[in-house]
């Protein structure tokens, strides 16, 4: 339906995940604007990158549109098509491979599929991690490590002005 009402809007049917394609429709078309947009490096053809878009949302009907037809596209690719192919025959779950030093920062890393990305923004993104069930008798959690790093420090250093500050909930970076 968003499809249909995105041609609708536009006039014609065309590849919405064409920059190219896109970018006639949205600019030599629609006469959308291209002031403060950037072009892409190729073939200096003006950007629909998300960024970009979200600084015309508010100039024309269609951009908050392609906007969510893109959200949605994503979803889909990304999670709904991919990951019950990724269900373990044997029980019926969904297992990842967490890795200590995959991360350049350090932190733990999730793939095969990767866990740790599931959405949690958008509405349509928090559905997807409804499909994340506890079996029987467990509880999923989850942990945010917030200044992990600098808290770890803290308690090395035994620094008490910082474990002061964290026991406060402050910000360290602020």
């Amino acid at each position: 339906q968003l499809k249909k009402d995105i041609y609708k809007t536009a006039g014609e049917e065309f590849n919405i995940n064409s920059t190219r394609e896109l970018s006639r429709i949205l600019f030599d078309k629609l006469k959308i604007s291209v002031a403060g947009l950037r072009r892409t490096e190729k073939r200096g053809v003006v950007s629909t990158s998300a960024s970009e878009l979200e600084k015309l949302k508010n100039q024309h009907e269609i951009i908050p549109k392609i906007m969510q037809h893109r959200e949605l596209a994503k979803l889909k690719n990304t999670y709904i098509d991919s990951l019950p192919k990724l269900v373990d025959a044997k029980d019926g779950r969904v297992h990842t491979t967490y890795d200590q030093f995959g991360a350049a920062t350090g932190r733990l890393s999730s793939s095969n599929p990767n866990l740790q990305n599931i959405p949690i923004i958008s509405e349509e993104g928090r559905e997807i991690r409804k499909a994340f069930v506890a079996q029987e008798g467990y509880e999923l959690i989850s942990f945010d490590y917030s200044q992990i790093e600098l808290r770890v420090a803290a308690h090395l250093a035994d620094d008490k002005k910082m474990i002061g500050a964290f026991r406060r909930g402050e910000d360290i970076h602020r």
